[in-house]
């Protein structure tokens, strides 16, 4: 356990009036805290990490990348002119494009808020302006498209046509599975129209877990968004949002149905609760979990599938905002740690280079595998292994967005998912779903104007 006393000097937002601040990240046995104060609403101090890996040891130094194509200029200062601007240090790994605001869920948790004020959906011909934009300002990156939830839009198949047109390598939807496991061959429509892969909201193994976060059960459609998903050829990563007392004890039982649906399921993207809305009071310790309490879990409730020493910081966002790994999914169950490289604390490389390697590697491992067994071809062991290598793949990563407690400018500035305001800026996703106490945001009421 790190018991060493550690600050280093940043910068933060106050939650309750949105006014930069100066910001401490203070570390001190094993815990650390963004620790701030603002001269009209006092002193706030948020756990963003806690336990082992130590948080000393964990960072991935990088050079500083800024943008390609820079859409605002300087001005106020990070985070209040995105756009993106020529302070920002990474370039755009993923871009979120909401296609509506509409859903089928009304979520005690929502990045979007959903279900509230609802403008009216986008147009087909103004989403392909939008992709035009985007494609022209990042480059090929990857695309999310998102929402409320993408689902109730019968024509996302048309989307997804229009983001293959606009040359996005990798479109991927951001659903909650409802309709999807519902309706008969939508997943092969959306496949048909380009559709990559399937980001599906999973929280736990439990109906319990669903009626608490989501409102109802829902657990055994979430499975039918598996096989349909799977079966159209779509990759499908589940996402679970990790609640402390709701189902930070089901990390390990999420691990282990992700197992047993590979190759299909490609990976799991745990996502601990940021804060976002309307909170009276700031949200106390035991409502929090980090990352390293998630790769701790990860080991012991999966009776050590996985180990945390062996999930590593990113190479492409800042390297507190995420973790790691990817195995071989055995014949067995068991899991096979993948090598890879790990790279000096002396050795920083350029962001750019991390953004790259990132785009490349979500590309290739949350699509659909591709068959490679000849059938026609007796196979001995090592050919069932070497074929097995290249399809049972199977990530594991956390990543812990920035609430209006927690933000970090430092980490925002390194930011390589962006979200795609209406009037086409690139806005990093922290910073556009940032909300204060009383729920007025910095960028998301573009949406309302």
């Amino acid at each position: 356990m790190d018991i060493s006393f550690d600050v280093v000097e940043t910068e933060s937002l106050c939650p309750v009036c949105l006014e930069k601040i100066p910001a401490r990240r203070v570390t001190e046995n094993g815990e650390s805290r963004i620790v701030k104060e603002c001269p009209e609403h006092g002193k706030f101090s948020t756990p963003f990490w806690r336990g082992e890996p130590a948080v000393s040891g964990w960072s991935r130094p990088k050079i500083p990348s800024a943008p390609p194509v820079m859409d605002t200029a300087e001005s106020k200062g990070c985070p209040f002119d995105c756009g993106l601007c020529p302070d920002h240090n990474q370039h755009t790994c993923t871009t979120l494009v909401e296609i509506t605001w509409r859903c089928d869920l009304k979520c005690k948790v929502c990045f979007a808020s959903a279900g509230q004020k609802v403008p009216a959906d986008p147009t087909v011909p103004e989403l392909d302006k939008l992709l035009q934009k985007v494609r022209a300002t990042a480059g090929p990156c990857n695309l999310q498209l998102s929402g409320g939830e993408p689902a109730v839009r019968d024509d996302l198949p048309r989307i997804a046509e229009l983001a293959k047109k606009h040359d996005f390598p990798f479109v991927q939807v951001n659903t909650n599975g409802v309709r999807v496991a519902r309706e008969h061959g939508l997943a092969k429509r959306w496949a048909a129209g380009g559709v990559d892969s399937a980001f599906l909201q999973f929280d736990g193994t439990r109906d319990n877990i669903y009626k608490t976060i989501r409102g109802r059960a829902l657990l055994e459609e979430k499975i039918k968004a598996i096989e349909n998903l799977t079966a159209a050829g779509i990759g499908v990563v589940l996402v679970p949002t990790i609640v402390p007392g709701v189902n930070d004890d089901d990390i390990g039982e999420i691990l282990k149905l992700a197992v047993s649906y590979a190759p299909g399921v490609r990976g799991v993207h745990f996502q601990p609760v940021s804060y976002f809305g309307r909170y009276p009071a700031p949200p106390s310790d035991d409502m929090r979990i980090t990352l390293p309490e998630i790769m701790t879990a990860l080991e012991e409730q999966s009776e050590h599938l996985v180990h945390r020493d062996d999930f590593m910081p990113p190479g492409c966002e800042h390297s507190l905002c995420s973790f790691h790994a990817n195995y071989l999914v055995m014949e067995d169950g068991s899991l096979k740690k993948l090598s890879a490289k790990k790279e000096g604390c002396c050795t920083p490389k350029p962001a750019s280079e991390g953004a790259d390697k990132s785009k490349a590697f979500v590309r290739r491992q949350w699509a659909a595998p591709e068959e490679t067994c000849d059938c026609k071809k007796p196979q001995d062991d090592l050919d069932r292994f070497l074929s097995r290598a290249k399809t049972h793949i199977l990530a594991i990563s956390g990543m812990a967005f920035q609430d209006a407690w927690t933000l970090d400018l430092d980490r925002l500035k390194g930011c390589c998912i962006h979200v795609a305001a209406p009037d086409g800026r690139l806005i990093p996703f922290c910073a556009y779903n940032l909300t204060a106490m009383d729920g007025s945001t910095l960028y998301r009421r573009m949406i309302d104007d």
